[in-house]
């Protein structure tokens, strides 16, 4: 068995590029940031982003093209996939990118980094956003179910 499963939340760098293919079909390329932070031997807080490369086809590519901005917090799923062509010189070139499957955008209705207040939230209009309990709500050990 096999499994080819990516799912990131991060941020937007840049906005995305939205083409049509000379079939029809919509395609968007843009990169999102994951930042990972940690904490050395010495107890110093250490923090890198990574950098990933996303294409979203059809469907998902128009609503990626109309709802997302640069800055815009998502959460995605997809698979990745690695392309390979020869540059002018003749090289040999590669590039890894995710090829989305399903995307549920974080901002909150009506933020200026995106995902405006009647937008979509994924391609299976999902939404993972739950009331917070009252804050005076306490949790008692004994109502736990396991």
């Amino acid at each position: 068995m096999d499994l080819n499963k990516v799912m990131i939340i991060g941020n937007v760098v840049r906005d995305p590029e939205v083409r049509t293919t000379p079939t029809g079909q919509t395609v968007a390329s843009f990169a999102i940031a994951t930042n990972r932070v940690w904490k050395d031997k010495e107890g110093q807080r250490q923090q890198k982003a990574e950098f990933h490369n996303v294409v979203a086809w059809r469907r998902l590519g128009e609503i990626v093209g109309q709802y997302i901005k640069k800055g815009s917090k998502i959460y995605l799923e997809g698979r990745l996939e690695t392309r390979s062509w020869d540059d002018q010189n003749a090289i040999k070139r590669y590039r890894t990118e995710i090829i989305a499957d399903n995307m549920i955008m974080l901002d909150k209705a009506g933020a200026n980094s995106g995902g405006g207040s009647n937008a979509p939230s994924s391609t299976q209009e999902q939404s993972i956003e739950q009331p917070a309990p009252p804050a005076e709500q306490e949790i008692n050990i004994e109502d736990i179910p396991f």
